[in-house]
């Protein structure tokens, strides 16, 4: 299938995305972007309470509705101790390990909405003092915080604004290689969350009338574990997380093509949407890999633990070293977007198939 899919503006609005800051908890500014890029298209859409958005494109069939979902909140860190030499201790957000964030450049984001910099250590990082440095264990207890400030003490700290509960994000490194490779940290969600983005300019822009009235779910708290698990319409009756397909040892998948979820750690999503994904790639000469992942949840499971009676699956782009500085290929954003078009066009599943 032919999906028009525009390289550029892709990988620029994924870029846009990335460098807002917007660990689980802090992601305020990333949702007012959310908003502005909705009401440019003149796109309804309503805010719930804890900060997400649902956006309502109208279908033909108002009696039975689809939800598509993709998360906006990102791993990071908040300030869990301001330390008397003048460093700091952190606290994660969300599950990655900390070796994964070992020397990297950080933000932290004060209360009163100044912006101080910083880099992730170790405190035994030099080894011309800590011979024991390399064995160390990379834990809360040595991980800290060099602030680029002149501080020698928690006092001195606490004049910069920097108080225990600041957030604390890091930074993306955003890349696009003339090989067609995509490095950034944050791709996990952003990466979907920018091809919803760009399906919803293209049912407007080309007035594509969809056959079901079909949400676009904007998830904000998805990394810690309860994104998308409410305010789904009544009428839903699948619902698709458009997530990450995670890479390694044993797994299907990988950086080129779409990646479609049979199970995680939550157990097997709905066989028949499952299926039915797999047949629209294969119509649709769509390439795509097929996978189990032990280690994973998705916003659709979230959905499904909290009682929604909804048909639920999973796909997206695949992400090498997922929670780490991730990557993935141009030609995995292609096959995910044609996935995505082709789905939202094709008629829903019926009752008898999808028991």
């Amino acid at each position: 299938m032919t999906s028009d899919f525009k390289e550029r503006e892709t990988v620029e609005l994924l870029k846009e995305l990335v460098n807002i800051a917007s660990p689980s908890g802090f992601t305020e500014d990333i949702m007012k972007y959310m908003s502005s890029l909705l009401e440019k298209l003149g796109i309804s859409y309503k805010k719930t309470n804890k900060g997400a958005i649902i956006a309502t494109i109208l279908g033909k069939d108002d009696s039975r509705h689809r939800l598509l979902t993709a998360h906006t909140d990102t791993l990071g860190a908040m300030v869990k101790e301001v330390k008397e030499n003048g460093r700091l201790k952190l606290s994660m957000v969300g599950g990655f390990n900390w070796n994964a964030v070992e020397g990297e450049y950080c933000t932290i984001h004060t209360a009163k909405g100044d912006k101080i910099r910083g880099t992730i250590l170790m405190h035994e990082t030099t080894v011309h003092v800590y011979r024991e440095a390399g064995k160390l264990p990379r834990n809360e207890e040595h991980i800290e915080v060099r602030l680029d400030e002149k501080v020698f003490s928690s006092s001195e700290i606490r004049t910069k604004g920097i108080e225990v509960g600041d957030f604390v994000s890091f930074d993306p490194r955003f890349e696009f290689t003339e090989s067609g490779f995509i490095k950034s940290r944050h791709l996990d969600d952003k990466a979907s969350t920018t091809l919803l983005l760009k399906l919803l300019e293209k049912i407007t822009t080309e007035k594509i009338e969809l056959p079901y009235t079909t949400h676009f779910y904007i998830s904000n708290n998805e990394e810690i574990g309860y994104g998308g698990n409410s305010n789904i319409p009544l009428q839903t009756v699948e619902y698709i997380a458009v997530d990450m397909g995670a890479i390694g040892d044993g797994q299907a998948s990988d950086e080129y093509t779409v990646s479609i979820c049979a199970k995680d750690s939550s157990g097997p999503y709905h066989y028949a949407l499952t299926r039915q994904l797999v047949a629209l790639a294969k119509d649709n000469h769509i390439d795509y890999k097929l996978d189990i992942y032990p280690y994973y949840g998705s916003d659709a499971s979230a959905a499904i633990r909290a009682g929604a009676d909804v048909r639920h699956a999973l796909f997206g782009p695949g992400i090498e070293a997922s929670h780490a500085y991730e990557r993935t290929h141009i030609d995995s954003l292609r096959h995910t977007t044609n996935l995505l078009l082709a789905y939202i066009k094709s008629p829903m599943i019926d009752e008898q198939e999808a028991e």
